[in-house]
């Protein structure tokens, strides 16, 4: 194993906390966490005290249940994913306790694991605080960057000072950023020169959990969210409609300003979490589960009656789990369905309605949420989007184009 020709970077960590019962991610004003480390399908692992937080919602459960090993006398300290292809550990994920390390695959304990953390890290003490891998060109070395204690030095091939602001408790690469938690906020910073952007403090319950509850700038906690969106829609005058757990952002196409608020004040037969929403005839047609809702656009927006119908009802089909996305393009009448990697198409005008021209979605996947407007259709995944000329180009491209990330190009965000 060549870890070796790693950079091990150290910084500082304040003690951690602790507390009884089944923790809520969303109570107060939210946890401080352990460790965060993301799987190798992308799903952020959020580790408080023995428990597990998986993605950036959901109630918490034992970490044993997923990791056996992690019995009551294992406490995570540290966490990260190992991006370095030239080893055969690429993409493990490695967790610390006190002074053991343990290397998993797959969510299975490699063998010969546990191991003492000098025998598998050389020079990296015992009790680490926190982790964060760093694949180049982030770094200039595939690197693994070590919290602990108040220590400034490193070991191997570069220097990183720690400079001001507050102290980690747990650290977390998502995104191509680099963020240190600490407590239940987290800042920035560059995994280059250790630089704290102490100017970016905000509360990680805002940003990386969906809570019913806003921060105190809730627009600009919907407009930076690094949670992945819901369901996204233009309307017919361009204004943009997005969806994220429990709130909506509204961004107007004339002025380009912004408005957030819980879906349950516009929307209240929703009350939260859309599947897919698309815009039809100046009307909202809003997904949730196997019922469609049906909003003229306006304000307030008019909840039209004989509304919710089944899906089967509205667009026809028959076993329909789970729509991820929906968009029609515009002056247009084909609803355009997405439902894991296929897509379908449902004439508006038709009665009754039936799914046709089911084709794969080529190279996408997987779809979060997805518009059309003027330009061409906007595909989203995670945090970023990709942009084609036309469905059909879409469904036919052989390659991913250029990511485009969803809070600065969408909403304007300027960090």
């Amino acid at each position: 194993m060549k870890l070796l020709s790693q950079t091990l970077c150290l910084y500082h960590h304040l003690d951690h906390h602790h507390t009884d019962g089944v923790p809520d991610r969303c109570e107060g004003k939210g946890l401080e966490m352990d460790a965060v480390a993301v799987n190798e399908e992308g799903v952020p692992y959020f580790f408080h005290d023995h428990h597990l937080f998986k993605g950036f919602h959901g109630k918490a459960e034992m970490s044993n249940e997923t990791f056996p090993e992690l019995d009551d006398h294992v406490h995570v300290d540290a966490a990260f994913r190992m991006h370095y292809e030239d080893s055969d550990d690429h993409d493990h994920m490695f967790f610390f306790f006190k002074d053991k390390v343990l290397s998993y695959y797959q969510h299975k304990l490699e063998d010969g694991y546990p191991k003492p953390i000098s025998e598998v890290f050389p020079g990296i003490p015992d009790h680490v605080d926190a982790a964060v891998e760093c694949p180049k060109p982030e770094c200039d070395e595939d690197s693994v960057i070590v919290f602990k204690g108040f220590m400034k030095n490193t070991f191997q091939i570069y220097f990183i000072f720690s400079k001001g602001g507050d102290i980690c408790t747990s650290a977390f690469r998502f995104m191509e950023h680099y963020y240190c938690f600490h407590g239940h906020q987290f800042t920035k910073f560059d995994p280059k020169t250790g630089d704290m952007h102490i100017n970016y403090t905000k509360n990680a319950q805002d940003y990386f959990m969906r809570c019913s509850t806003f921060g105190d700038d809730h627009v600009e906690r919907e407009q930076c969210s690094r949670v992945h969106l819901d369901a996204i829609t233009s309307d017919n005058a361009g204004d943009i409609y997005a969806f994220r757990g429990h709130h909506y952002l509204h961004k107007d196409d004339a002025t380009d300003a912004l408005k957030a608020e819980s879906i349950e004040s516009a929307f209240k037969e929703l009350h939260s979490e859309v599947d897919a929403v698309f815009s039809y005839e100046g009307h909202l047609h809003m997904i949730k589960d196997d019922n469609v809702f049906v909003y003229k656009v306006g304000e307030p927006h008019t909840h039209l009656d004989g509304y919710p119908k089944t899906v089967k009802e509205e667009l026809g089909f028959e076993h329909a789990d789970h729509i991820d996305a929906a968009f029609v393009c515009n002056d247009q009448h084909i609803a355009h369905i997405i439902i894991d990697d296929k897509i379908y198409d449902v004439d508006m005008k038709a009665s009754p309605r039936v799914p046709t021209n089911e084709r794969p979605m080529g190279v996408l996947k997987h779809v979060d949420a997805a518009m059309c407007g003027s330009t061409g259709v906007k595909a989203i995944v995670g945090n970023h989007f990709y942009h084609f000329d036309s469905v059909m180009l879409m469904v036919a491209a052989k390659a991913l184009p250029e990511q485009h990330r969803v809070s600065q190009e969408l909403f304007g965000c300027d960090h």
